[in-house]
């Protein structure tokens, strides 16, 4: 089985406790990332998915109907709806390692950590997926 850092996305977007969630939806407006991870002193803290955040903001942004309340949502920080404390592995893990991670906990993707917290990576459900694709 091949190891996390052979198949892990070493793009890593992150975000700090305070940036607001402006700054949060315009990095997934302008990526590919579904996941942004959140960072203090360079340690992984938590993550926030594009789901966490389409449910913290008014269904109302960027919309005829946006009242001044809807905008207000944009001011929330990534410290309120960032989950805390994430299942999280090392780049040496396994594959199966991964494997077991996703079947027991309700997650889609899993940051990878180096020995000091700092986020070097991300693997999703998908990249387990095309790894056993191609064995």
């Amino acid at each position: 089985m091949p190891i996390i850092d052979s198949l892990m996305t070493s793009t890593v977007v992150s975000v700090e406790m305070d940036d607001s969630l402006q700054v949060i939806k315009h990095i997934f407006e302008n990526t590919n990332f579904h996941h942004l991870l959140v960072t203090s002193d360079d340690k992984l803290i938590g993550i926030i998915s594009d789901r966490d955040l389409l449910k913290a903001i008014s269904p109302h942004i960027d919309t005829p109907s946006e009242t001044s309340r809807d905008s207000a949502t944009m001011n929330k920080r990534a410290h309120q709806i960032m989950s805390r404390n994430p299942t999280t592995l090392h780049p040496g893990a396994t594959t199966q390692d991964a494997i077991n991670l996703f079947n027991n906990h309700a997650i889609s993707c899993i940051p990878v950590i180096d020995e000091s917290q700092k986020p070097v990576g991300i693997v999703s459900w998908r990249d387990i997926l095309k790894a056993i694709e191609e064995i």
